[in-house]
């Protein structure tokens, strides 16, 4: 019989996991998000009114921007299997900072697009940089490390909009260079602190070495060791392709449902905004509370189920939310937020401790860095799914939710005890044929 989940007594739960360099990256995740929710909420106003960009040439913008992005997360996941994790990530943390600061050097369209490209790259390999330190410096208690910096960068980030939103009503070209100024110096702040950081103890910078010298205690007949790659582990290629799906939740809330409210149902407009503030509330009470459900790798298959659930129920009540009116289709649309904020709460819990516990130690930043490719191939393809999902009206939510429970039921198969990692060796490293009698 299986253990149930521990109760975390209620001193513990305000233990950050880590000791100092735990605490001060979740301080460097605060700042980021503050000052990314300050410039996020202002960049698409900034093109229109400050660089005097057309809606069609922003959507090229970001759209190439996001492109150049995907190749972020492996990159990074590469080097930090080389290099100090800290090192690596301060770097990107200045990269974006540079990136954005060079957008108030001009107005000229080409160089816009290059810049905001040139940024997208380190900003996402800075969300895997920092996912891998947060993996090594909490060790064990990296489901409730991840739950904390979760709910923290949730506050960072309304607190930052929050501040947009009240530069926003001067709607001045200074107020606009104001935020992106403030983002930068956050970029600075964040830097300065993680350079504080210790080096958290890496197994690939141990397991992975080059190869061994002979004299070194190998037998003369012996092969060194091959490092693990993500790119010739089947089973780590397909669970981070029904991860892809599984992200979806950002673009159904993010994009979704604003749609949804507007073009499909008689709630109020007002409700849009509301669902993301409901959404970020949730998060900010649920996340840690449910941390203690997928601490290890055999609780975070379990919560595939419930996970699929609710995407399942979050689908059926965005339909129904087209079928009644005023006062059911807010009643119906808040079901759906809180059902799909529940399966983004539990999805990151089993998503976190998976994508650890499924990479080998010699190469944890390679395969890391091939899962955070869901996340980004997410961002491109969720808003056409999500629009599609739209235009074709209600039956289309619980199709897709029916489409979500089965990635969550084959990904659940995949992730087994049992299931063996289906690795490729390289050519070179295959024992040679026995030569024949």
């Amino acid at each position: 019989m299986e253990p149930r989940p521990r109760r975390v007594p209620f001193t513990d739960r305000l233990r950050v996991p880590g000791g100092r360099d735990g605490r001060r990256m979740l301080v460097v995740a605060i700042i980021d998000k503050v000052g990314t929710g300050l410039w996020s909420g202002a960049a698409t106003l900034y093109f229109i009114y400050v660089a005097h960009l057309s809606i069609a040439q922003i959507g090229v913008l970001m759209g190439l921007s996001g492109i150049l992005g995907v190749a972020g997360p492996p990159l990074a996941g590469r080097l930090a299997d080389r290099f100090p994790v800290t090192r690596v990530l301060v770097v990107a943390q200045l990269a974006r900072g540079a990136a954005l600061l060079a957008l108030l050097t001009t107005n000229d369209y080409a160089l816009l697009v290059l810049f905001s490209a040139l940024g997208a790259l380190p900003d996402r390999a800075s969300s895997v940089l920092t996912k891998l330190f947060a993996a090594r410096v909490a060790g064990p208690d990296r489901i409730r490390y991840q739950a904390i910096q979760r709910t923290a960068v949730n506050i960072g980030w309304a607190v930052g909009a929050a501040g947009a939103a009240a530069a926003l009503t001067v709607g001045t070209t200074a107020s606009y260079q104001a935020l992106l100024l403030a983002n930068v110096v956050s970029y600075a702040v964040i830097g300065a602190l993680t350079l504080r950081c210790a080096e958290p103890p890496s197994p690939s910078r141990v397991v992975a070495s080059p190869a061994t010298a002979p004299g070194d205690g190998l037998p003369p007949t012996a092969s060194p060791r091959v490092p693990a790659t993500p790119w010739r582990d089947r089973r780590y290629l397909a669970f981070t392709g029904s991860e892809i799906w599984l992200f979806l939740d950002d673009s159904i809330l993010q994009v979704g449902f604003p749609l949804w409210i507007v073009h499909a149902t008689d709630a109020p407009v007002g409700l849009a905004p509301l669902v993301l503030v409901l959404n970020s509330v949730l998060v900010i009470a649920l996340q840690v509370p449910l941390s203690r459900f997928g601490e290890t790798r055999a609780a975070a298959r379990r919560l595939l189920v419930p996970i699929g659930a609710a995407f399942l129920t979050g689908g059926v009540a965005l339909a129904a939310s087209a079928g009644g009116g005023p006062w059911f289709a807010t009643a119906a649309v808040l079901l759906a937020a809180v059902a799909f904020t529940l399966a983004e709460i539990l999805h990151s819990l089993s998503s976190w401790e998976l994508s650890v516990a499924l990479a080998p130690g010699e190469a944890q930043g390679a395969y890391l860095g091939v899962h955070g490719l869901a996340q980004s191939a997410q961002r491109s393809l969720g808003p056409v799914v999500v629009g599609a999902a739209v235009s074709a009206g209600p039956f289309a939510w619980p199709v897709l939710g029916a489409s979500l429970i089965l990635a969550c039921l084959a990904q659940h198969r995949l992730v087994r005890p049992d299931a063996a990692p289906a690795v490729t060796a390289p050519d070179s490293a295959r024992a040679p044929e026995a030569p024949a009698t």
